[in-house]
C-alpha cells in the first residue's frame, strides 16, 4: 500500500476513536434512561384499602397514557381521547331511549334557529303529466307595450290570439309598430289529456325561424343552422307555455301556492332550454283595460345576460296572460299589458 494511503487511514482511525462512545459509560447511560422510565411519582395516592375513587382511575389512566404515549404529543390529540368517553356515554344514553324520546331531548336542548337553512325549501315540479288541464277559450286579447332600447323608449299595440278547432289549437301574438313593421310569434299543436302539445313554433321579424317537434324521435329541429335539442316530455314553445300555465292554473288554481315551482322545457327558435316559474301570489293591477287579480309567476334569468320574466295570470281572462314582462341584464325591457278582449 502506498506511504500516502497508510497515512490517510491512520488519521480516519483515530477520529473514529474520538467519536466512539466508550461500552462502560455507554451502559451506564441506558441504565439511567430505564430507572427513569419505571420511576414512579413522587404524588402517588396511598392505598387505603377502600375502592379507587373516579379521579384516581383518571390519574392512573393517564398516567399510564404518557409512558406509553409518543413524546410530544399533539394537545389536540390529547383532548380528542380525554372527549372520548364523554362521547360513548353521550351515544349509550340516546341509543337506550325510545327514538320519540331521543328526538324530544335535542329538540329541547337546542334553541330554535331561524336561519334560512331552517326554513322550508319549496318543492319543485318537474313531473307535471298528472296534472289536470283546462284549456281556456278561444279569444283575442289587445295589449299596450311599452318598452325601453339603449334608453330609446317607445310604445307600440300587440295582440295574442288563441283558437281551438277539435283537437287542434293555434296561438298567434303579434307586436306592431307603426313605420317599424312587426313581429309575429307562432304556436301550432294539438290538445291532448295533459294540455298542449306543440309541432311548430314560429318566430317571424322580416324573415322566419322555427322549431319542429318531433316526438317519435324525441328530438325538436331548428330551421336555423343549430344542432338538433332532445325533446323532454312536456315540453312547450316560447308562446305555448303562457297558454300551458293558464291550462293549469285554471283546472286546480289552489294548487299554486305562494312558493310553488315549477320547470318545463321551453323551445325557442334557435334553443331547447328549461324555465323555472316560482308562483308569488295574488296581485292587483291597475291596467290600461281595467284593474285586475292576477297570480304572478316570476322566471329568473337561466343563464348570462338571459331575460327574465314576469308573467301576471288574470282568472277573469280565463288565467291567460293580463301582463306579461320581459327584462334583460342591461336595464332594457318590454312590458305587455293587457287593453281589452273579444271574440276571436
Amino acid at each position: 500500500m502506498p506511504y500516502q494511503a497508510l497515512v490517510w487511514q491512520a488519521r480516519l482511525a483515530s477520529q473514529a476513536e474520538v467519536v466512539k462512545p466508550k461500552a462502560p459509560e455507554l451502559k451506564a447511560a441506558t441504565s439511567k434512561v430505564a430507572e427513569r422510565k419505571t420511576e414512579k411519582p413522587k404524588t402517588e395516592v396511598p392505598d387505603t384499602g377502600v375502592a379507587k375513587t373516579q379521579v384516581q382511575q383518571q390519574a392512573e389512566v393517564a398516567f399510564s397514557q404518557e409512558q406509553t404515549s409518543p413524546p410530544f404529543a399533539p394537545p389536540a390529540t390529547e383532548a380528542l381521547a380525554a372527549a372520548e368517553p364523554m362521547v360513548e356515554r353521550v351515544n349509550e344514553s340516546v341509543a337506550a331511549q325510545p327514538i320519540s324520546a331521543a328526538l324530544q331531548t335535542s329538540a329541547s336542548s337546542s334553541p330554535p334557529s331561524s336561519s334560512p337553512s331552517s326554513q322550508p325549501t319549496p318543492q319543485l315540479v318537474t313531473d307535471t303529466s298528472g296534472w289536470p288541464v283546462q284549456v281556456p277559450a278561444p279569444v283575442r286579447l289587445k295589449y299596450d307595450v311599452l318598452g325601453e332600447v339603449k334608453g330609446f323608449n317607445y310604445n307600440v299595440s300587440g295582440e295574442l290570439l288563441w283558437t281551438v278547432s277539435g283537437e287542434q289549437y293555434d296561438a298567434k301574438l303579434e307586436i306592431r309598430a307603426f313605420l317599424l313593421g312587426s313581429r309575429t310569434q307562432t304556436s301550432r299543436g294539438r290538445l291532448t289529456a295533459q294540455g298542449l302539445e306543440p309541432k311548430r313554433f314560429g318566430d317571424k321579424v322580416r324573415s322566419e325561424v322555427a322549431a319542429h317537434f318531433e316526438y317519435e324521435q324525441r328530438q325538436v329541429i331548428f330551421s336555423a343552422n343549430t344542432p338538433r335539442a332532445e325533446l323532454l316530455p312536456g315540453a312547450q314553445d316560447h308562446l305555448s307555455v303562457f297558454v300551458q300555465l293558464a291550462s293549469w292554473v285554471q283546472a286546480n288554481p289552489k294548487g299554486f301556492a305562494e312558493g310553488s315551482v315549477i320547470e318545463l322545457q321551453a323551445v325557442g327558435p334557435r334553443d331547447a332550454l328549461p324555465w323555472r316559474f316560482t308562483v308569488q301570489g295574488m296581485e292587483l293591477l291597475k291596467l290600461p283595460g281595467g284593474d285586475l287579480e292576477a297570480l304572478k309567476l316570476n322566471r329568473p334569468p337561466a343563464r348570462p345576460f338571459d331575460l327574465s320574466a314576469e308573467v301576471w295570470l288574470a282568472p277573469s281572462l280565463g288565467y291567460l296572460p293580463a301582463r306579461i314582462k320581459l327584462t334583460q341584464d342591461n336595464g332594457d325591457f318590454v312590458d305587455q299589458q293587457w287593453v281589452s278582449s273579444s271574440a276571436p
